[in-house]
């Protein structure tokens, strides 16, 4: 594998995401730290932590990237049916330490986790803050399905989701569309494709469209606060 920088503690920033290797995709530097600043200033550039504990922490900026705009979002048919039933509670951070716990349990197809313990702590400070956000699925008072990821200026980058059962983190999903209309959030980060995302409708952008859509949705420090602080199912 090709050799990425080593940044330290106390860095000037990162380097520019074109700097990132093809294979393994996106892989920019290694180090650094998991501070609230830190990370602000990763997801800002498009940039975002995935390593596991036995490696130092890796960032990311993966080509193409996947998103979903809300303004465009349609659910599926068999999903708008799942929708009208109204199956499931939905709430907005009430137990944002839940929902990341359970997005960090392994998979029914045996795949570890990359979400370690010191990921949990430093976004559930990111929560904290203001900046992180989770939506909740319940099915008779019990957390079945759920999503978290950072809000920072007009953009949601989601981090992970999980469910335990049919449909409930889709559901979720779909909440959280309907909130980033309702607030003028007008692009939807999930990082790499996959078969659930997909199903969902997450489409593939360039790296840079998708560095032209940060600096025009977080354009300054301004706008970087604009949705900060706790959401509810009243906003």
């Amino acid at each position: 594998m090709t050799q990425i920088p080593f940044i330290g503690y106390h860095c000037d920033g990162f380097p520019p995401v074109e700097h990132a290797l093809d294979e393994p995709n996106g892989l920019l530097v290694a180090g650094g730290d998991l501070s609230p600043e830190r990370l602000v200033e990763a997801y800002r550039k498009g940039i975002f932590p995935w390593f596991e504990d036995d490696q130092p922490i890796l960032w990311w900026s993966p080509a193409p990237r996947a998103v979903f705009y809300p303004a465009e979002f349609t659910p599926s048919k068999s999903l708008r049916k799942t929708l009208r039933k109204q199956t499931f509670n939905i709430t907005i951070d009430t137990v944002f330490p839940d929902v990341i716990s359970s997005c960090s349990k392994p998979r029914p197809s045996g795949d570890g986790t990359w979400i370690t313990g010191d990921m949990i702590e430093a976004y559930v400070t990111l929560h904290q803050l203001g900046y992180a956000h989770s939506i909740e699925a319940w099915f008779e008072n019990e957390l079945v399905g759920g999503l978290y990821g950072i809000c920072l200026g007009s953009v949601f980058f989601g981090e992970s989701m999980f469910s335990t059962k049919s449909d409930a983190s889709k559901v979720a999903f779909c909440s959280l569309v309907e909130l980033c209309k309702s607030k003028n959030i007008d692009l939807i980060d999930c990082q790499v494709a996959n078969p659930h995302l997909t199903s969902l409708g997450a489409i593939d952008i360039s790296r840079a469209t998708f560095k032209e859509h940060l600096q025009a949705l977080i354009p300054n420090e301004q706008a970087l606060d604009r949705h900060k602080g706790a959401w509810s199912n009243g906003q």
